[in-house]
């Protein structure tokens, strides 16, 4: 299955490649199903953003920016042993990589592609209710911030939508400077001042942006794997993300953690298809 929005017919003629990763092996969740998630996803856009009127497929429009002159390559599927040979190819050629998982562990693979192929650590946008900082069990889905240490720069970084942390995280953010960004810290400062907070934070770096879809509150995202209550808003987190695409410096992205056996009526997958088209069309190529 292919996104219809991805009109590309190679990679060469593409500025934008889209990748899933259909695996969850190194996730440690009761909840099953992230591997499924690349094509639930690409059916959600297809089947969400298109009408069919008089035999015409009709696209829907971003609310902002624009997917005119996007050009979008879907490279289908790869295994998780392929990411970072895969994603380092996509970088050399001069492409923007978005990746779709799959358990959140994939990010670690992208990250270091990314920095390795700009020789730079990266700011981490990480849209999360969890900061993922483990550092007693290492490899695996909850410790994606250790496992990535050597290519992101905390201090220009931060966590967004942070509210099931176990201790251990909390003290290694503090140690390694790296800012969390509360749902009710969005409520307190105004989206807005957040918005502006990232800009001010990521400023002078590239920006790797990574979306884990359970930093949304559950009663709008049930489809996840660690449901958590009390997190963002979907127009917020979508504020947030176009605000952030439209900077012009982001590296590439990624939307995980999707679990389509628990998800109601298709609305996790349609809301995780708005994100990947307002996050393509806000983006500065």
């Amino acid at each position: 299955m292919k996104f219809y929005r991805a009109a590309a017919g190679e990679i060469g003629d593409a500025d934008i490649v889209v990748t899933g990763v259909p695996d969850e092996s190194r996730s440690h969740a009761l909840r099953k199903g992230t591997d499924t998630a690349p094509d639930i996803l690409r059916s959600a856009s297809n089947e969400s953003e298109f009408f069919v009127r008089d035999d015409k497929m009709i696209p829907t429009v971003p609310m902002k920016g624009t997917l005119e002159g996007k050009r979008v390559f879907d490279a289908g599927n790869i295994k998780r042993d392929q990411v970072y040979e895969h994603i380092s190819s996509i970088v050399k050629a001069g492409k923007m990589p978005v990746t779709i998982g799959g358990d959140h562990s994939l990010t670690t693979d992208v990250l270091a592609a990314v920095s390795k192929s700009s020789g730079k650590k990266l700011s981490l946008l990480y849209f999360d209710a969890h900061p993922d900082f483990v550092s007693s069990t290492r490899g695996y889905y909850g410790s994606v911030m250790t496992d990535s240490a050597d290519h992101v720069d905390f201090v220009k970084s931060m966590t967004i939508g942070t509210r099931a942390a176990e201790p251990e995280e909390i003290e290694n953010a503090k140690n390694a400077c790296l800012q969390m960004v509360t749902p009710i810290d969005i409520v307190e400062l105004g989206v807005h001042r957040v918005a502006e907070m990232i800009l001010s934070k990521t400023t002078g770096n590239k920006v790797y942006v990574s979306i884990d879809l359970d930093c949304v509150d559950p009663a709008s995202a049930p489809g996840v794997s660690v449901p958590s209550p009390g997190g963002l808003t979907t127009a917020d987190l979508l504020f947030l993300l176009t605000k952030v695409m439209g900077a012009g410096n982001v590296a590439g992205f990624d939307i995980v953690e999707l679990s389509p056996d628990y998800d109601l009526n298709n609305m996790t997958a349609y809301l995780a298809a708005r994100i990947l088209t307002e996050c393509i069309a806000s983006l500065k190529i």
